[in-house]
């Protein structure tokens, strides 16, 4: 009986250790594996065997598992972004519309997310981000989130018809005043032979506030204090002049309600001689026209210049950020940083854009051309460069089939718009009451606008509405908020 009871201990012991070996390795298997959601704003997502995927895993020595969740509707992610925020199952790496998100400034607060700020030093492909980024992305001066990087120049502004203006015989606009005469004489001249032409398409019309503004976004610094740029007088001056372009018939009388795809369309079907959109998407265009029309020249506008300032914005330098849960353990969290870290090398970026040499883009004079492979395997910025991306300060001055010209003549425009350009100094600043209110009162205010645009109301509502605001204790209070929050980064950082 001793003798049985001994074996059966030996037994025991030996299926007790095999379990635990065998629990050992699926946790290992288990932990090899980054978990990552993402957003992708392509016609399809790749696919779990891309080859881009593949070798990614294959210099990082990794296992990526990502999840993809359409973007084209940008506030469809970030609802679905929020029920993942609020089910605490969160996956390892998790892209965020920003680090603003409300939903995350709790989690943050109650510590369920990686303060990185001592481990970012150790990654220095992630060091070379601009300075400004790192410090806008910041939650009281500490980096939570790693930023999927972007140019800050090159980005949405006006682009206008080239070849439109050679045939007039006229230059690229400077001021505004130009602006609004060369899109006269587009409507008048219907050089593409459509009986409707207008000027502008009026895709980001707020370009043209910040014109009048000399202002980036909703917020403006007068006297190192934040102030609503709707209360600025060249806010005024810029719903009077959209109001002109739409009393004559220069920009679409459905601007309002008009959906990206229909600006496109009227940019891209001859009817309009200016719209707005980055330099590279653009190009996107351009290439497309030119399998009808080769002579299409869509020209980046470097800026426009109003009572002797000249304007462009700045963009943010970057396109969503991306975080880590603290249930992740340290030395996987430092994993997930070093593939992060891979996507913004030299290598791990033209991974990303471009695919595989070869299969996915040919090297033709210099320039990547992409190949039938590179759409078949959503090669680009519309999905892997939603996650892994190299900071290029010219990303946004090439697109796949521009010439040589054309990009030596973005690098110049884009440097320079960096010369002169206005950057937004709220980002990454938040008001609480702003997130419960401040849409509304936003809404109430750009309504107005519309109205009176389309002249169905006097421009004296808007002087009216200026007072109601500046006395509104609401917006007071988000104006005390924005300006306490701004104060407080300045002395965090």
């Amino acid at each position: 009986m001793k003798r049985y009871n001994g074996q059966l201990i030996i037994l025991l012991c030996l299926f007790l250790i095999c379990l635990t070996v065998l629990s050992a390795c699926s946790t290992s298997s288990k932990d090899n594996v980054i978990h990552i959601v993402s957003d992708f704003t392509i016609a399809q997502p790749p696919a779990e065997d891309s080859q881009i995927i593949k070798e990614i895993e294959k210099k990082t020595d990794s296992k990526l598992d990502i999840t993809w969740v359409s973007g084209v509707n940008w506030m469809d992610y970030i609802d679905r972004l929020n029920v993942i925020l609020s089910s605490g199952d969160l996956p390892d790496l998790l892209k965020l519309d920003d680090m603003t998100n409300p939903l995350f400034q709790q989690l943050v607060e109650h510590g369920e997310f990686w303060d990185l700020t001592p481990y970012i030093k150790d990654y220095p492909n992630l060091n070379s981000y601009p300075e400004n980024v790192w410090k806008s992305t910041t939650i009281n001066g500490k980096n939570y989130v790693i930023p999927v990087s972007r140019p800050l120049n090159g980005f949405v502004f006006f682009n206008i018809r080239k070849d439109w203006l050679d045939k007039l015989n006229l230059e690229v606009p400077k001021t505004i005043d130009d602006f609004y005469n060369v899109l006269v004489a587009f409507k008048n001249a219907k050089l593409d032979g459509k009986d409707e032409t207008f000027g502008y398409t009026m895709r980001s019309a707020d370009s043209i506030d910040g014109v009048f503004t000399h202002s980036n976004g909703r917020w403006k610094l007068v006297d190192d204090q934040l102030m609503d740029v709707n209360f600025d007088p060249g806010t005024r001056e810029a719903i009077l002049f959209k109001q002109k372009l739409y009393k004559e018939g220069l920009i679409p009388a459905d601007f309002a309600v008009m959906k990206d795809s229909q600006f496109w369309d009227l940019a891209t079907t001859g009817r309009a001689g200016v719209t707005a959109e980055t330099i590279e998407a653009q190009f996107r265009w351009t290439h497309d026209q030119w399998k009808t029309d080769p002579t299409v020249d869509w020209l980046p506008m470097t800026s426009l210049t109003y009572e002797g300032i000249e304007y462009v914005p700045q963009y943010r330098g970057y396109i969503g950020v991306l975080a880590i849960p603290k249930k992740v353990s340290e030395e996987k969290m430092k994993k997930i940083l070093s593939v992060l870290d891979f996507g913004a090398s030299e290598e791990g970026g033209n991974l990303s854009l471009y695919g595989i040499e070869d299969v996915h883009y040919n090297e033709v004079d210099g320039l990547k051309v992409a190949t039938d492979q590179a759409a078949k395997d959503s090669v680009g910025v519309g999905a892997f460069g939603k996650l892994f991306m190299k900071y290029d300060p010219y990303m946004y001055a090439y697109a796949p089939g521009m010439t040589m010209e054309i990009f030596e003549r973005n690098k110049e425009i884009i440097d320079a718009r960096s010369a002169v350009a206005f950057e937004d100094p709220t980002i990454g600043l938040v008001s609480e009451t702003n997130n419960k209110l401040g849409a509304d009162l936003l809404k109430k205010m750009n309504d107005l606008k519309t109205q009176i645009i389309m002249d169905k109301v006097s421009i004296d509502a808007w002087d009216q509405i200026v007072i109601e605001m500046k006395n509104n204790p609401d917006h007071i209070k988000i104006t005390q908020e924005m300006n306490e929050a701004y104060q407080a980064r300045l002395q965090a950082n």
